[in-house]
């Protein structure tokens, strides 16, 4: 049976950890190399750092904060923000990430994804969508942090990151970002449904049946949380726990309490 992942994903801004409401209303949550090793602890099977700012200068002291959280982590560590171009994502996984999550650059230069994979191999590359149904009910691909809209349907737009080397999808609903009312199945469900490579359910966690029903009805591989472990409402322990009482294989660690 496949293992399914547990990903905790760390907003960054600057050298601080933040958390919002459908991209917006963003509020301090703590020191993010603290925060990696206290739920690594807790038995997260990876975590994600994304960096929401748009400066040059905070994007340096993210790297920082990689290279110390990667010191210390034992698990997989992805990084996204600001990465544009083969060379950042050298420069990303040079400072301890394992993995690079590209999105608003993968839709400005698409080729940017097959550069990567042909440097650093496609396990490398996570494409990271942020959708949005529109008016007429399409989920639309948005880029720089979910303030603009694109032409790009969401499903056909994994399907050419997928094509042209991704090895992994990070899928967000924009509309479930933060609202704690349960992942977007349909969106989920339709864009695994569609690719090859394994997609990560981003957006809406609210309770541990929540992550159960990705996997189980949105057909997702893994699993982001963030909100509700860094207001302290559960723990990956306990969430964990639920998967394996309904079925789910993940991970055990030692000590992981629940």
């Amino acid at each position: 049976m496949l293992t399914r992942r547990l990903i905790v994903c760390l907003d960054v801004k600057g050298a601080r950890v933040v958390k919002g409401v459908n991209f917006v209303g963003l509020r301090d949550v703590g020191d993010p190399v603290v925060l990696a090793e206290h739920y690594e602890a807790e038995g997260a099977d990876e975590i994600t750092f994304l960096d929401i700012s748009a400066s040059a200068d905070e994007r340096a002291t993210l790297l920082d904060v990689a290279r110390r959280t990667a010191e210390r982590l034992f698990i997989p560590l992805t990084i996204g923000g600001g990465v544009r171009s083969a060379d950042d994502v050298a420069r990303v996984l040079r400072s301890g990430a394992d993995k690079v999550s590209l999105n608003s650059a993968a839709v400005a230069r698409p080729e940017v994804l097959s550069q990567a994979a042909q440097r650093f191999g496609a396990q490398c590359v996570v494409a990271s969508i942020d959708a949005k149904r529109d008016e007429q009910g399409v989920w639309r691909v948005w880029v720089k942090g979910g303030r603009e809209q694109t032409p790009l349907e969401a499903v056909a737009w994994a399907q050419e990151c997928v094509q042209r080397g991704a090895g992994e999808i990070l899928l967000t609903s924009i509309d479930r970002d933060g609202a704690r009312t349960g992942y977007d199945l349909e969106l989920t469900r339709a864009v695994a449904d569609a690719v090859v490579v394994p997609v990560i359910a981003s957006g809406g966690a609210g309770h541990a049946q929540h992550l159960v029903d990705a996997v189980q009805t949105g057909h997702a591989d893994a699993v982001l949380v963030a909100g509700i472990l860094h207001d302290g409402v559960t723990t990956v322990g306990a969430l964990k726990q639920h998967m394996r009482g309904a079925g789910l294989e993940v991970r055990e660690v030692a000590g992981a309490g629940a």
